[in-house]
């Protein structure tokens, strides 16, 4: 049985038991259409099984997961009332129910059935409540634009997606959570699409696009139904006529798009009776929510994550809650001869081109993100596992999971493998909430598990104006956008890949699509030539880009002294002693005040131990005193920590106790701050200070002085990263490029013996 459904869903005569599934051209759709003929037949499969050994034997070996028994819905037709005992899939008051119906037009007798989100449901929800563009679009409103060749022909299309929307309940559902102990869906029986015409605003005929975007609201009302509407314009520059088509992304995947545009050309052409009965929606929810425990994801998460403390955040990008304004697309054509050895190379190690991209795009991460750790999203097809049906059923299937490659040391070939296993385990748990997942990372609760996502995806129609099938009918735009900085999303066309790529502004979206291409050039040819070659050495920038990046833009050389920042500073209060170096409220410092009494300082210190390669915290108010303390501790050899006093305690004692400073140097308003006296602490404020103070001597200290030679490559300073991509981590930073940077600093704004620098930021901040 096995072997003939391998060979009917891939076409071919006939299939033996140990021909491996992806070798002769399967894919992820082709996999659900196996799983849907097999359990026709009354074999449940283990769908990981069919991805981890992808062979009729392999696959007869495996014990497949029960269905969830989906219980019926119990709203009758006309209902006066609805009672908590009619809905099975959710808990709610007779108060909550009631809330309900009172926000549907037609109130109990419009509403058919309410059951709980899908995963990704919830978290598109929390992002559109938490998203705010400023101009009131939603992210997650997708967008079709269409044009018709005549208005009779745009008319019919809208009667047969009215027709569509009518089949199937997911086209007539909203989601209300307001006053309920969660979220819900709710199923109305009759909503009719919104059509509504507008004009085209002024601008280049070449531009409808752009101008047919702007002239509509990019923002949905999520309680009302149906979530999908139409604005018409006419362009008869164009001679045609306009439909924007918008529907949020709760309800639709890319696959319901295309099941849904095969359903409206049915309609068109007459042929709805050869259209398959509607499946409900409301049976996924049940399969994703109750067929796997919530434990064995967490098992599974824990296992995967636990010790991810940090996310990767390639270019720096860390906002996940963008809502696509700022964001730049870019698209590219992978090069056809790639396309095919990276499909060749894949049939003979027996897995998807899927899973090799997955390798590529860790690498590029790795690249960006400066890290051999890394974590990213990848997004599920959501109908491996979701039921009866599940190939044809409309709805949001589609899950956001965490992938996470460890580079290190790692050889292209196992990668490979060990990618391939990763995500054939990752389809038992493809309806896991990404906040369980996240939950079980050692993330902190305000910071993202990751920033950037990889969907691949099988389309038929993946470039605009390529769907010839529906007479008169263009596409002219469509696009899809997510919460994310950086996204990828591979358009598998059957014979070649299409690379679109999102990418937060400054980053080059054209620049990130020939990384991918670059590094997809290097795993391919390590898979033929060099298996075991390390992904760490495969490049990810073309010899021009690389002689861009290394050797022109890094053409920056300049004659600096090799000094340290004492000597530097010295300098300048040997040429400029009387010249204003601090200016604080009614304090001013000269040159030669300002060096005078760091030299002092500096000696005390030398006294308490301090010199080269000792760390000093300094926690002061901010003050000519805090700029003195700074000064002086890098005269002693030693280097200062900045303690901003406005840290909150945890963050202050988190930080002494992580660099183990020498000494404090502080006040006396803020010694009491230092619990328990550890580590000790100078007041530079108290009696017994200023009065040491006034007999030292204030030339410039010597390396006799200290307690060995003060060197360009020792530390100058320590800083502390925020934190905000897990605990803060203290950086030295050595004398040796002070220099180049006061040169260049001096330069690049023009500063002048009468310019004055405000120092606005903490010093316990560094650009």
């Amino acid at each position: 049985i096995l072997c003939t459904v391998f060979a009917d869903v891939l076409g071919l005569p006939q299939v033996g038991v140990d021909d491996n599934f992806f070798e002769l051209g399967g894919h992820s759709l082709l996999a659900v259409r196996v799983v849907e003929l097999l359990r026709a037949r009354g074999i449940s499969v283990d769908v990981r099984a069919l991805f981890a050994a992808p062979t009729a034997a392999g696959l007869a070996g495996s014990d497949g997961r029960a269905e969830v028994a989906v219980p019926e819905n119990r709203i009758p037709d006309n209902a006066l009332t609805i009672s908590p005992d009619m809905l099975p899939l959710v808990d709610l008051t007779r108060g909550e129910i009631d809330r309900i119906v009172a926000r549907v037009p037609g109130g109990a007798g419009n509403v058919a059935d309410v059951y709980p989100l899908a995963p990704l449901q919830e978290g598109i929800l929390f992002h559109h409540l938490m998203g705010d563009s400023g101009d009131g679009s939603d992210v997650y409103v997708l967008p079709v634009l269409l044009g018709f060749d005549s208005r009779q022909r745009l008319d019919g299309f809208v009667d047969a997606l009215q027709k569509v929307v009518d089949r199937h309940d997911i086209l007539r559902t909203v989601v209300l959570w307001e006053g309920l102990p969660e979220p819900v869906q709710v199923v109305v029986r009759r909503a009719a699409i919104p059509v509504e015409s507008v004009d085209l605003p002024e601008g280049p005929d070449d531009e409808v696009t752009g101008r047919m975007l702007a002239a509509c609201p990019g923002a949905m009302d999520i309680g009302q139904a149906p979530l999908i509407r139409v604005y018409t314009a006419a362009d008869p520059v164009n001679d045609q006529w306009l439909a924007l088509v918008q529907a949020h992304h709760l309800i639709s995947d890319h696959t319901t798009l295309d099941v849904l545009l095969e359903e409206v050309r049915a309609f068109i052409e007459g042929r709805e009776d050869t259209l398959p009965a509607p499946l409900p929606f409301r049976n996924f929810v049940a399969q994703a929510r109750l067929r796997v425990a919530q434990e064995e994801h967490q098992k599974y998460f824990s296992t995967l994550l636990g010790d991810v403390t940090e996310p990767t955040a390639p270019f720096g990008l860390l906002d996940v809650r963008g809502d696509g304004t700022g964001v730049v697309e870019s698209r590219r054509v992978m090069d056809a001869e790639l396309a095919q050895r990276l499909r060749d190379q894949s049939r003979r190690l027996g897995v998807s081109p899927a899973t090799v991209l997955h390798v590529v795009w860790a690498r590029v991460l790795a690249a960006t993100a400066g890290r051999d750790d890394v974590v990213f999203g990848t997004v599920l097809f959501g109908r491996m596992a979701a039921g009866s049906g599940a190939d044809r059923v409309l709805g949001l299937f589609i899950n956001s999971l965490p992938v996470r490659v460890q580079t290190h040391g790692a050889q292209v070939l196992n990668m490979v493998r060990s990618v391939q296993n990763q995500l054939a385990d990752l389809l038992v748990h493809e309806h896991a909430p990404l906040k369980l997942a996240r939950q079980a990372s050692g993330i902190k609760a305000d910071t993202p598990l990751f920033t950037s996502l990889f969907n691949y995806r099988h389309s038929r129609n993946a470039e605009a104006g390529t769907d010839k099938s529906l007479e008169g009918i263009t596409l002219l735009y469509d696009q899809e956008r997510t919460n994310y900085p950086i996204g990828l999303s591979v358009d598998d066309t059957g014979d070649g890949f299409i690379l679109t790529v999102q990418v937060a502004e400054p980053v080059s979206g054209e620049s990130l699509c020939a990384m991918i291409q670059t590094a997809a050039e290097g795993v391919v040819t390590a898979l033929e030539t060099a298996p075991h070659q390390q992904i760490g050495t495969v490049d990810v920038l073309d010899p021009a880009e690389r002689h861009r990046l290394l050797g022109e833009w890094n053409d920056t050389a300049r004659e600096v002294p090799a000094v340290t920042l004492p000597e530097l500073f010295q300098a300048q209060a040997a040429r400029t002693p009387d010249a204003t170096a601090v200016v604080f409220e009614d304090v001013e410092l000269s040159y030669a005040e300002l060096n005078e009494r760091a030299n002092r300082l500096a000696r005390l210190l030398i006294g308490r131990g301090v010199g080269p390669e000792s760390l000093v915290a300094v926690m002061m108010h901010r003050s000519a005193d805090l700029v003195v303390a700074l000064l002086a501790v890098t005269k002693t050899g030693g280097a200062y920590l900045p303690i901003d006093p406005d840290y909150p305690a945890e963050r202050i004692t988190y930080l002494l106790t992580d660099a183990q400073p020498l000494l404090v140097v502080t006040s006396t308003d803020l010694a009491s701050r230092l619990a328990g006296g550890e580590p000790s602490y100078l007041a530079v404020d108290d009696l017994r200070s200023t009065t040491a103070l006034e007999a030292l001597d204030d030339t410039d200290p010597t390396d006799t002085e200290r307690r060995s030679t003060l060197l360009p490559a020792q530390p100058a300073y320590v800083i502390y990263t925020s934190g905000s991509t897990g605990q803060p981590k203290g950086v030295a930073v050595t004398h040796l490029g002070l220099p180049s940077l006061s040169a260049v600093q001096a330069d690049e704004f023009a500063i002048t013996a009468g310019s004055r620098v405000l120092q606005f930021a903490s010093a316990s901040f560094d650009a």
